[in-house]
């Protein structure tokens, strides 16, 4: 660790969207630990968006990060809306002496780079925040091909210009930003998600425990009505169930889906539940998506000792790289289907499989290393504080 960062302790500010699923998990791991080392942290996030557990993280986090919790109302697609959030912004970096704008998905991005462009940042040129992007998929999920693809991949080109690192948390995520894009003009850095030292429990299903467990946002994206379909083919006496963990805006679709295939009593939809809870009431995690950046889902699972079924999509290779748990082709319900078949047929194998995969992850997936790697980038553009406009 630098000098900088054990002795002269950092204003740091993430700004994120919507504080839900696995991008917002990786902005508390990140900020909590920061704020360990010593760091003055705060998190700007939406208002509006919540799931049953947000508030109850955002109170812990108001507590535990000396800058606190800060929530103002923001938009999912772009909006004139979003002049008044970059405006906030700029407010905090001034009245907080912000050393670091940290912005995590597409609008947290947005928001990072341009409110460091307050009147007063650009009068204190040596005191203006650096600026830093970690896309978490978001507008890579949209195809170059497509009218909106095309806009979001547009704007990103014009922020990379005010940026002065990206942070990409798989290969995967840094190739497909270069793919749109071309190379980036500011500085990048691939550092993983990282898990706590507490994750790495074993949580054992209970009695009755469903055969499969989903767990993520309800959403097409994800793949739910892929695994609805798949279950439907599969066969036994009694017939395997399937949990489903979660909420989003496809819920009723999806439950429309369980009824016309006729899985009423093998389907339950459990709403939001902490994940270290779902890993009890199901024995197989299955994630289906269609696209995905590096889902914590997985990672947790994997310390939860819980055997995994995925697509080969995003960064989930890169998890399971090194290790004998195989992937299936993304938007294919007979090879999803057959994977689930299979990992319960010879279940005794399936949890040999999770076993080598949990030791794999403890080595290469931790909180404190993605922590470390993330601050030294910040001191690297710390060490010379010139705008980093072009």
């Amino acid at each position: 660790m630098s000098k900088r960062n054990n002795c002269q302790p950092l204003n740091i500010l993430h700004i994120l969207r919507a504080p839900v699923g696995g991008l917002f998990r990786h902005v508390q791991d990140l900020a909590l630990e920061q704020a360990s080392r010593g760091h003055r942290v705060g998190i700007l996030a939406d208002s509006n968006s919540s799931d049953g557990l947000t508030s109850q993280k955002l109170d812990h986090l108001n507590k535990h990060l000396a800058l606190g919790v800060f929530l103002f109302p923001m938009d999912r697609a772009p909006a004139l809306a979003d002049l008044k959030v970059i405006k906030e912004v700029g407010r905090l970096c001034s009245q907080h002496g912000i050393d670091v704008l940290h912005g995590h998905g597409a609008k947290g991005g947005l928001y990072a780079r341009l409110g460091a462009l307050s009147p007063s940042n650009l009068f204190h040129k040596a005191k203006a925040p650096k600026r830093f992007y970690t896309p978490h998929g978001g507008s890579l999920h949209y195809s170059d091909h497509f009218l909106k693809g095309m806009m979001y991949m547009s704007i990103e080109m014009v922020l990379d210009r005010l940026s002065d690192g990206l942070i990409f948390e798989s290969q995967f995520a840094r190739t497909t930003y270069e793919e749109g894009l071309g190379r980036p003009k500011s500085k990048t850095r691939i550092i993983a998600n990282g898990l706590r030292n507490t994750d790495f429990k074993v949580i054992a299903p209970d009695d009755t425990a469903a055969e499969f467990l989903f767990i993520g946002e309800l959403r097409r994206l994800k793949g739910v009505d892929l695994l609805l379909r798949s279950l439907a083919r599969l066969e036994g006496d009694p017939a395997p169930n399937l949990l489903i963990v979660g909420d989003g805006p496809d819920r009723k679709e999806f439950e429309q889906l369980a009824e016309e295939l006729d899985l009423r009593d093998r389907v339950e939809f459990g709403g939001v539940m902490p994940a270290s809870l779902a890993f009890s009431k199901g024995k197989i995690l299955v994630l289906p998506s269609r696209a995905e950046s590096l889902p914590y889902v997985a990672l947790e699972a994997a310390a939860a000792n819980r055997p995994l079924i995925a697509t080969r999509v995003g960064g989930v290779p890169e998890i399971v790289w090194g290790t004998d748990t195989t992937l299936v082709a993304p938007n294919n319900v007979g090879a999803l289907s057959h994977a689930m078949e299979n990992a319960l047929e010879d279940f005794a194998q399936t949890r040999a499989r999770a076993e080598r995969l949990r030791k794999s992850v403890s080595n290469r997936f931790t909180v404190r290393a993605m922590t470390s790697a993330v601050l030294e980038f910040y001191q690297e553009a710390l060490a010379n504080r010139e705008p980093a406009i072009h």
